[in-house]
């Protein structure tokens, strides 16, 4: 059986790789502003760390190049990020706060 990254290994792709895959994605994918609140509630100290683990597990798929559906094929390449992505994201979304979804949206300048 596989073994789960150490902590922060997560975190540590997700911070260095998300700003350049939301930037590169922009207008592709319906999900960025989902992604980047994500992102932000992950990285609250006050967020838990159950919260912060399943967060940057599904972040980290989102950025790795290599998944079950390629991401260079148009349209379905995105759509295992997405789903990955809103399943974590609905069952966290509580935790979510409102701060975290204005700090997407300057990050994202809408």
């Amino acid at each position: 059986m596989t073994q789960p990254p150490p902590p922060g290994v997560n975190e540590a792709i997700v911070s260095s790789g998300l700003p350049s895959k939301i930037r590169s994605t922009l207008g592709k994918i319906p999900f960025s502003k989902k992604a980047v609140s994500a992102f932000y509630c992950a990285k609250d100290p006050l967020t838990a760390a159950h919260i912060k683990a399943a967060l940057f597990g599904s972040l980290t798929y989102f950025i790795m190049p290599i998944d079950a559906i390629p991401d260079f094929i148009p349209f379905l390449g995105y759509l295992d990020d997405w789903g990955i992505l809103v399943a974590v994201y609905k069952l966290t979304k509580r935790h979510i706060t409102e701060d975290h979804i204005k700090s997407a949206e300057r990050f994202l300048l809408l």
